[in-house]
């Protein structure tokens, strides 16, 4: 038995407009861009980031617990975390090193002059976006690791947002960018296989169970 006949049989338990959404949805999901927040001491904060990236596209996050973990507030988060993995690390140093290898640039958010603007940054390339505390920012390790820095223009005298603020407004801005471009930002077959399994088993409630029977009959 092989999983797309298993992913099949799954599906006979959906609505036809269940799965017509996870097509659309999918269509849409990329992981050409992907969100870290480092030791976001808000609880608040990290599950609307979490939210931001299920409504903008964003199919992974990374959350660095390297001081206080921490759980995903489910009420504020709206269910998101269902739709999104959520990839945990206990240190930025395993975090970078996991991002290098799988391809990414680091690109560290800054209010500081010589961050680039938002709407100059390079899409082309993955980049890993990363997040950072309400009151210090990102670490001077990330700092250090960054391949490059990006800002938001403002025009106030507050020189910086909350960062579940920050990350929408950047994300609506590169995955539109991004859908406007020619980079080939969407996922492959095999890839949208393995998370239409995912949100199936989330969706169906004893999905195992019944999986179990599916392959003893």
């Amino acid at each position: 038995m092989n999983d797309k006949e298993i992913l099949d049989h799954l599906q006979e338990f959906l609505t036809p407009r269940r799965k017509s959404l996870f097509e659309k949805v999918l269509a849409e999901r990329t992981d050409h861009l992907t969100v870290v927040a480092q030791d976001v001491y808000q609880l608040h904060n990290t599950s609307a980031v979490v939210r931001s990236c299920d409504v903008f596209g964003i199919q992974n996050i990374h959350v660095i617990e390297e001081k206080i973990p921490r759980r995903i507030d489910k009420e504020i988060a709206m269910g998101a975390q269902k739709w999104v993995d959520i990839n945990r690390y206990n240190s930025a140093k395993d975090c970078v090193k996991k991002l290098r290898t799988e391809g990414y640039r680091i690109v560290a958010t800054s209010p500081h002059d010589d961050s680039q603007l938002l709407e100059d940054f390079d899409i082309s390339t993955p980049a890993a976006l990363f997040f950072g505390t309400e009151k210090d920012g990102l670490s001077e390790e990330i700092m250090r690791e960054a391949d490059t820095t990006i800002k938001i223009p403002m025009v106030g005298f507050t020189e910086s947002l909350n960062i579940s603020v920050s990350a929408a407004i950047i994300l609506q801005s590169l995955t539109s960018k991004l859908k406007r471009s020619n980079v080939e930002w969407q996922f492959s077959e095999e890839e949208k296989a393995r998370i239409r399994m995912n949100w199936t088993k989330k969706t169906i409630k004893n999905s195992e169970q019944i999986i179990e029977r599916f392959l003893n009959q």
